[in-house]
């Protein structure tokens, strides 16, 4: 990517609200090639506002690790690129994807995929400033009536951006329904150079694989998939090492669960650990046999050692084999065979 060379092609994407530094921690586990800070906003960044900071919290052990900007001015683009580089990140990136009212009202977001001369403008603008790789993530584009996603690979790498990463829905779906993989692969064929990023629904290895196969793409980027699973990575790179699959009970999930919950634990303050706690474990529940009641437990808990003693006290051992999520199910009814 750019002059730095990355130990694989299995991204961590930047996920507002859940990828802080105890959820990297925990994916740094199964050694991605590249992991990503949640996404700040250009204009706390340049006010340095000491929360937006805080989302940028990095150690030594995470390179190589990304920064994500989210804003539309051209003019304050140049020095907030700047601001990420010396901050020591390895790559600074441009959210054209988020698809929240909040961020896209103002142009932000995948909002700027209403505006493709502005894209070009803030990607040049960060490119001219910064020594490190500028990657840009967008969606397909604003609605199906709008797929922009072709024109603004072209327009990336005339700006002189190192990757482009490509979600395969329109912001007007939101998270809804699958992922069209053909937008990705339209992309694959319109770059000349810059290499294609491929997004959305990559949930095991057998659909990491079917979207390398679909769309021809240069590096995969997981995001909600390893929400409760940090060890999709290792997953996916046991399957492409022809290496049989870790099957993984219930005691591995509360294993794992409690080893996240003590990363939040030493970072929060206890009102945002509680919190956090009540929602990472709903993720590491998902698909276990008999996890309802755990689950509503959880949500009604008042602090972090109440959870901790749920935790360890729920017969894990009960909970079996996990099965595949409903949402992985879907996707595999919506994917197209191989070419």
């Amino acid at each position: 990517m750019g002059k730095i060379v990355l130990p694989s092609n299995i991204f961590c994407a930047p996920l507002a609200g859940c990828s802080d530094l105890p959820f990297r921690r925990m994916t740094l586990k199964y050694r991605p090639g590249l992991v990503y800070c949640e996404m700040v906003k250009m204009d706390a960044l340049i006010r340095h506002d000491p929360n937006t900071y805080r989302l940028l919290d990095y150690e030594p052990s995470m390179h190589p690790i990304g920064g994500q900007l989210c804003g539309s001015k051209p003019e304050i683009a140049a020095e907030c690129a700047k601001i990420i580089e010396d901050l020591g990140f390895d790559v600074v990136d441009l959210n054209c994807g988020c698809p929240v009212d909040k961020v896209t009202k103002d142009g932000s977001g995948s909002g700027m995929l209403k505006d493709l001369n502005l894209i070009g403008d803030v990607l040049s603008n960060m490119v001219a400033a910064v020594k490190i790789p500028v990657t840009i993530k967008i969606r397909a584009g604003w609605d199906s009536s709008h797929i922009v996603a072709p024109e603004v690979t072209r327009i990336a790498e005339e700006a002189g951006a190192s990757a482009i990463c490509i979600h395969g829905r329109t912001r007007a779906q939101g998270y809804q329904g699958p992922a069209n993989w053909d937008f990705i692969a339209d992309c694959k064929r319109a770059s000349k150079t810059i290499p294609i990023i491929g997004n959305g629904d990559v949930v095991d290895p057998i659909s990491a694989q079917k979207l390398f196969e679909h769309t021809g793409c240069d590096a995969l980027l997981l995001a909600r998939g390893t929400m409760g699973k940090p060890w999709l990575i290792e997953d996916i790179y046991r399957h492409f090492l022809g290496e049989e699959p870790i099957v993984r009970t219930g005691l591995d999930h509360r294993d794992i669960l409690l080893e996240h919950l003590d990363h939040i634990v030493s970072y929060q303050n206890d009102r945002r650990a509680l919190l956090d706690l009540r929602r990472i474990g709903c993720w590491f529940l998902r698909g276990g046999k008999n996890m309802r009641h755990l689950r509503e437990s959880l949500n009604r808990s008042k602090s972090a050692l109440e959870i901790r003693e749920m935790i360890c006290n729920y017969p894990w051992d009960e909970a079996g084999i996990f099965d595949a999520e409903p949402i992985e199910q879907a996707i595999y009814a919506h994917i197209a065979p191989s070419p």
